[in-house]
C-alpha cells in the first residue's frame, strides 16, 4: 500500500509524564518503551500506527478501570 503524503510531522504524543505502568507502558501517551526509544527514526505511517495502538491501550485501560456497578445518584430523582 502507497505511503500517504502529510502536509505536518507527527507530533509525539508526549505528554511529560515519562512513569511506566506495571504492564511497561508510559503512564501518559501509552507508549512501549521501544515506540518512545525509536520513535525519531520511525516514519510517519509508523507514526501513526504507534498513535493507532496508544489509542487503542488507552481505551483498553478506561475499560478495565470502569467501575461494573452503576452508581446511585447522590440525591435521589424527584420525579
Amino acid at each position: 500500500m502507497p505511503e500517504q503524503l502529510e502536509f505536518f510531522p507527527v507530533q509525539s504524543p508526549c505528554r511529560g509524564i515519562c512513569q511506566s505502568d506495571e504492564r511497561g507502558f508510559c503512564r501518559g501517551c501509552m507508549r512501549s518503551r521501544e515506540e518512545r526509544f525509536h520513535w525519531q527514526a520511525m516514519s510517519d505511517a509508523q507514526k501513526q500506527e504507534v498513535l493507532r495502538l496508544c489509542r487503542q491501550r488507552w481505551l483498553r485501560k478506561l475499560r478495565a478501570n470502569k467501575p461494573s456497578e452503576p452508581e446511585e445518584p447522590q440525591q435521589p430523582s424527584l420525579f
